[in-house]
């Protein structure tokens, strides 16, 4: 168990998503970074769909109630454990009564916590993951207890593993053409691939939206399919990213389509940070 001090500014419980059930309207959800996520849980040898604590720009203050094995992945908010650094991407024995805090946030945006076994929280359409309409909490909350597989505590034969965060600060996001795209000039092609843009204030699990604006005279489009990683255009010219928690219909074109590291990185920006777009061959 581990008792929750201070819950920082966002932080969700999240495995690998609901995946089957977006023809009932259901969103996927799911860790934003995928590949952290999967990292953490491979450092403790926990199978990949575990469910981690998913903590957005600032971590939580956690408290252990009984002992267990955690790893850290994502971005790097310089975590203490007991007011001692401790390092990131390793496995890290806790005993009972160890804080585990967070400081200042150095790269990235989102952060991972993993426990041996995985977090024990509402299973819903067969995922953990917390979201808005489908699980009672969307986010955890001070004074929540957070019951997690103590059984073993025993550390991974492999722990040390090589983690790449050198996607953290790439600045190119890799898409391949979405069904809309060709209704654009060739001019507008080559302006949407070559342009700069800019991540605003408004992102969330459910989405991304892109500064400047590009404009555009494209009619929206009936009701159809989107995933997480599609781009859509509306007509004010705003570029609005489809993120995990994202709504399975949309009328706006789709440019783009995300690849799945494309999105783990898009998960790690953000307000103000740069991107581009790259067409994928």
């Amino acid at each position: 168990m581990i008792k929750v001090l201070n819950s920082g500014f966002y932080a969700t419980i999240q495995d690998q998503g609901r995946l089957g059930h977006r023809s009932y309207g259901v969103p996927d959800s799911g860790a934003m970074d995928s590949y952290s996520s999967e990292f953490a849980n491979k450092l403790l040898g926990n199978n990949k769909e575990a469910a981690v604590l998913e903590m957005t720009m600032t971590g939580a203050e956690l408290q252990f109630l009984k002992p267990t094995t955690i790893a850290i992945t994502g971005a790097h908010m310089n975590p203490t454990l007991n007011g001692k650094t401790i390092e990131m991407f390793e496995s890290i024995l806790v005993e009972p009564n160890d804080v585990l805090s967070f400081g200042k946030l150095s790269n990235g945006f989102r952060t991972y916590v993993a426990v041996k076994g995985g977090f024990l929280s509402e299973i819903v359409l067969g995922s953990r993951s917390m979201a808005k309409g489908i699980t009672e909490s969307i986010r955890i909350k001070k004074e929540d207890v957070l019951d997690f597989n103590a059984t073993s505590i025993k550390s991974p034969k492999h722990a040390k593993l090589k983690f790449n965060s050198s996607y953290h600060e790439d600045k190119i996001l890799e898409v391949t053409k979405g069904p809309e795209f060709d209704k654009l000039t060739r001019e507008q092609q080559n302006l949407l691939i070559s342009q700069n843009f800019q991540v605003s204030k408004f992102n969330n699990r459910m989405a991304y939206q892109l500064l400047p604006l590009f404009k555009n005279s494209l009619e929206p489009i009936l009701t159809t399919p989107v995933l997480p990683g599609t781009v859509q255009l509306t007509p004010s010219g705003q570029l609005i990213v489809l993120m995990r928690d994202c709504q399975t219909t949309g009328g706006y074109p789709r440019m783009f389509q995300l690849t799945e590291q494309s999105i783990n990185i898009l998960s790690q920006k953000a307000t103000g940070n740069r991107l581009k777009f790259s067409l994928k061959d």
